[in-house]
């Protein structure tokens, strides 16, 4: 059974907003080679639509927009290329390499994990609350960022009862920010 991984960027103060977190090289070094680790990722509604809007590549010029830095292109190669399963009930169809995942969401996954392959990353906030409650992360990573954002959204709000974690490895980014991995006490 291939793992279900879960990675987030989350500052100091427990902020998980995008907009919060000030990207680098590292980071998005870092990060495609987490995407790199998977067979394909799993998103919510909301951060596959934001994903494809800001790396999709362009579909008829294939040239990337003026805010992307050269050194963001590895990146958005990889995520770009990568299969996706989105879990949603409102969208018709998807597509950025996309397939929709609906129906039993605890069913869904452990169909997807049963699978052969290196693994599934999921991403998000919400989606991730919910594949919690079912046990179905295997792995924890929390990119934590040396910066207090002062607001939200923060990481499993709701959770209904807690989750013991060990810490299985601890990586240091050139930006200060620490990419820490964890596994479910079971």
């Amino acid at each position: 059974m291939r793992p279900l991984r879960y990675s987030i960027n989350v500052t100091l103060d427990g902020c998980c907003d995008h907009r919060a977190i000030v990207p680098d090289e590292g980071l998005h070094r870092h990060a495609a080679e987490t995407i790199a680790r998977a067979d394909a990722l799993l998103f919510g509604r909301v951060t596959y639509e934001m994903m494809e809007a800001a790396w999709r590549a362009p579909a008829q010029t294939g040239v990337r927009p003026e805010w992307m830095e050269s050194w963001m292109e590895p990146f958005a190669r990889t995520i770009d290329a990568a299969k996706k399963y989105v879990v949603s009930s409102t969208l018709e169809r998807v597509d950025w390499n996309a397939e929709l995942v609906r129906g039993d969401l605890g069913k869904a996954v452990q169909s997807l994990k049963r699978r052969s392959g290196k693994g599934l990353y999921v991403g998000g906030v919400r989606l991730a609350l919910a594949l919690t409650e079912l046990g179905l992360i295997d792995e924890y990573e929390f990119v934590v960022h040396p910066r207090l954002a002062g607001h939200g959204p923060t990481l499993f709000e709701g959770l209904s009862k807690p989750v013991d974690l060990k810490l299985v490895s601890r990586l240091e980014l050139s930006s200060g920010a620490v990419a820490m991995r964890y596994e479910p006490r079971r």
